[in-house]
Formats: structure tokens, C-alpha cells, sequence
């Protein structure tokens, strides 16, 4: 028997909320408006003019994703944060070659559209471009019942930079004797949760709210802490020193993160006594029991960007990261050689950690 006057609505489709969504979000993205915007939110796609000032200007793009950071997100129905995770993840890779974001779109995925859940993921994503001095320039929200769990969703961003050719930061003038900088992260960042919540709520079987002895916050909420976006501060050090690589500590930590911006003949020593791990990376390490060589490849263990810098620059530098409120270490020196081939890592590291 055919069912008569079937609507969208009835497949699980809301268009109401998606309108009301849209409606929240235009005024969030209002506000993250550079002067290049010639059209944003609304339309079919978004027009953004190339600042100027650029004689050959290069345009760099990213995409990334927030990962199973978001299911912290949902047992704690705590949105915002998120947002600015899926900015930094992007922008953050931008900064890499030098490069100015300068406007970001973002697709919101979930089975049933919750106008005010979508509302506070964007006011974080809005948040995150205001840091980034990057324009929210469109996105796609999308519906899909059935796909997602009820309260579920997921995220993607997709930001695009620009940077003069002259000035691309791509580590080849990186040589033997030059000097590693990490600045510290505000914790796990976005990588390595699918690890660190099955040591935390599998293995030591913690509840969301449980207060470690060694942590100020409950363990859920330690996690969530969003990641830090640089790009203030590297535009700035880029304009004050000269910086010679940029490696974004993400997934694959220190050892798959550091060589991406090596020329091929460029391995480095790392001292992992130079600065101080902060305590959740130490927690994780201690009740999982994972060995050091698996925390340096999982985990940014409290160093969220490296930069390459000629010797005699690292003071400097590292005084310059204090006057944005964030700490810097010497924490190694580049090598000559690459020894891949023969089974040798072109990340040596020297010392433990030294924890907070």
C-alpha cells in the first residue's frame, strides 16, 4: 500500500533545521571577515580576492580532521572546543611553508541536525579563524540519518593560505649544526586519542569526571583542552629571524613529523631532557605502559611545532615565543647524513623525558 504525501522530513531529513543552522552561522562567520571577502555564507561557493601587497603570490591549501577527539566531545556535550581544534589543524599545516591563512570552509556531518549543537560547533570553528586571522568563508552541513549515531557528527576542514614564492619555507636550506626550537603544545592536541582514551577509560577503566592526583582538571576534560594555533606567532618570528623549517608536531609525533621538512642528506639528535613533558603525557605513558619509541610517534609529548633556525638565533627565538605567552626550548641540533637505508631513524634521540 503506498503511503501518499511523503516528505523529506519523513526520510529524516530536516529542512527547517538545516535553515535554522544557517542562520545561526552567518553572523559567526560575519565576524571572522577579512576585507578580501566578496561574498560568504549563503551563496552557492565564496569569493575571497588575493590580499595585496603579494608580487607572486602562491596560494597553499589543507584539510584535516579532528578524529576521535570529537567522541569526548559527545560524551561530555561539549562542542565548542572542537571547532578550534578543526581550524588549527589546518592552519597549523599552512604556517609549515610560511604561508598566510586566509580563509577556511568546514563540513559538519550528523544523522539528525541539532540546529544548537551545529550553533556551538561553528561558534568554536569561528573562534579558531578569529585566532588565525582567517575568514570563515562557507561550509556544508549535511544530514545523513542513520549514518551517525543519534548526537554524533563529524568534522572536516579545508583552509587555503598565501605566500609570496620568494619567501616558501621548504627546509632546503636546512644543513648540518642548525637548531631545533619546539614550543610547547597545550596538550595531546588532536592525535593519538584513539590510544590515549582506550589507556584512560578501557584500560584504567576512569570515568569522564575522575580527578588524577598529578592533573587539575577531570581527565575528560584535560583532553578536550583545544589545540593551540600559531600562526601569530610564526607570521611574527617569520618576519624577525630567519627560519629555515617548520615542522607541525601531529600524528607520527617527533619522528615522522621533524624529517618531512629535512633535505635528504639532513638527519637531527634530539635531548629529551631539554624541556619539560607536561604530566598527562606521563600518565598515559606510566598506566598504558607504552614504550618511548610509541609515545614519539603517537603522541606531540608537549611539543606542538619545531622550527629550524641557524645556531646563535635559538635565544632570541625562544624570548620571542615568551612574549606570546608561550614557552620555547633548544631541543636539538641537525645532523649530517641519512642513514635510512642502512636501518638507522633520521630522528636520534638522547636522554628521557623530563616530566613537569
Amino acid at each position: 500500500m503506498m503511503t501518499k504525501n511523503l516528505t523529506y522530513k519523513d526520510s529524516g531529513v530536516d529542512i527547517e533545521a538545516g535553515n535554522k543552522t544557517i542562520d545561526y552561522i552567518k553572523p559567526l562567520a560575519k565576524r571572522t571577515n577579512r576585507k578580501e571577502v566578496l561574498s560568504g555564507v549563503g551563496g552557492f561557493s565564496g569569493l575571497f580576492a588575493i590580499p595585496q601587497g603579494y608580487k607572486e603570490p602562491v596560494l597553499v591549501a589543507s584539510t584535516d580532521g579532528v578524529g576521535t577527539k570529537l567522541k569526548l566531545a559527545f560524551k561530555l556535550n561539549m562542542h565548542e572546543t572542537v571547532g578550534v581544534d578543526l581550524v588549527a589543524m589546518c592552519v597549523n599545516d599552512l604556517i609549515c611553508c610560511g604561508a598566510e591563512p586566509i580563509f577556511f570552509l568546514d563540513y559538519f556531518a550528523t544523522g539528525k541536525l541539532s540546529p544548537e549543537q551545529a550553533r556551538d560547533v561553528v561558534k568554536g570553528i569561528s573562534e579558531g579563524c578569529l585566532q588565525s586571522n582567517c575568514t570563515l568563508l562557507g561550509g556544508e552541513t549535511a544530514e545523513l540519518p542513520g549514518f551517525y549515531e543519534n548526537g554524533e557528527y563529524d568534522l572536516a576542514g579545508f583552509s587555503v593560505g598565501v605566500v609570496e614564492k620568494s619567501k616558501i619555507i621548504d627546509g632546503s636550506k636546512i644543513k648540518e649544526g642548525d637548531v631545533l626550537i619546539g614550543i610547547e603544545s597545550s596538550g595531546l592536541h588532536s592525535n593519538g586519542y584513539s590510544l590515549a582514551q582506550k589507556v584512560c577509560f578501557e584500560l584504567a577503566n576512569w570515568d569522564l569526571n575522575y580527578k588524577h592526583p598529578e592533573l587539575s582538571k577531570p581527565i575528560a576534560e584535560e583532553l578536550l583542552i583545544p589545540t593551540i594555533i600559531y600562526t601569530k606567532l610564526i607570521k611574527d618570528l617569520i618576519l624577525k629571524f630567519e627560519i629555515k623549517g617548520i615542522a607541525n608536531i601531529t600524528g607520527g609525533g617527533f619522528t615522522e613529523n621533524i624529517p618531512r621538512v629535512f633535505p635528504e642528506n639532513i638527519s637531527c639528535e634530539i635531548d629529551l631532557s631539554s624541556y619539560s613533558r607536561p604530566r598527562i603525557f606521563k600518565i598515559l605513558q606510566e598506566v598504558g605502559g607504552i614504550e618511548r619509541d610509541e609515545m614519539l610517534k603517537t603522541f606531540n609529548n608537549g611539543l606542538g611545532m619545531v622550527l629550524i633556525t641557524s645556531p646563535g638565533n635559538e635565544q632570541k627565538i625562544i624570548d620571542e615565543v615568551k612574549v606570546h605567552g608561550l614557552k620555547a626550548y633548544k631541543i636539538g641540533i641537525t645532523k649530517e647524513g641519512n642513514n635510512v637505508d642502512a636501518g638507522s631513524p633520521r630522528v636520534i634521540y638522547k636522554g628521557d623525558f623530563n616530566n613537569a
